[in-house]
């Protein structure tokens, strides 16, 4: 059932365009790293200040409100790049180890963010300098620093490993 779906998102028209068109594989990725370097670039301004590396002069919540617009619009253009290369080859980026890797780290980012917004980020309004930055926020900003750097070699490692068929 899942390789169906695979291949005929794969044998989709816009996914066929892609994959045989001369350059329109090349333009949605140039689109997929500059929006994933805007959305790497903006949540490492928020995580370095969590760890209190940056932005000091501003507070977390100041440094969040002013980031996350910029983290979400880019994000959703490379879910949206990203899934048009994904559909030009789906059934050999499925099954490709460092892609899934990349996946799973996206995921698993989510969760990270996720748990510091809902659980973790009580009285952030009052964290003016780096001293006061609980724990539990360098915590949170150094996994997700860690984690995106990981989702970018991973994705890189992506074009170095898949056999793609010509």
């Amino acid at each position: 059932m899942f390789e169906q779906l695979l291949q005929s998102l794969q044998d989709s028209t816009i996914a066929t365009a892609i994959r045989e068109g001369e350059s329109l594989f090349p333009w949605i990725e140039c689109v997929h790293v500059l929006a994933l370097t805007l959305v790497i670039g903006s949540i490492a301004i928020l995580d370095l200040r969590l760890l209190g590396l940056a932005s000091r002069d501003r507070s977390v919540v100041q440094t969040t409100a002013s980031v996350l617009p910029l983290t979400w619009t880019a994000f959703l253009f490379a879910a949206i790049s990203g899934g048009l290369l994904f559909s030009s080859n789906a059934t050999t980026y499925a099954h490709n180890f460092h892609f899934q890797v990349k996946m799973a780290l996206v995921a698993v980012a989510g969760v990270n963010m996720a748990t510091y917004h809902l659980f973790l980020n009580r009285g952030a309004d009052s964290w003016q300098t780096a001293a006061v930055t609980p724990l539990r926020a360098r915590l949170v900003g150094g996994i997700s620093l860690c984690l995106w750097i990981a989702i970018a070699a991973f994705g890189r490692w992506i074009g170095f490993t898949i056999n793609l068929p010509t």
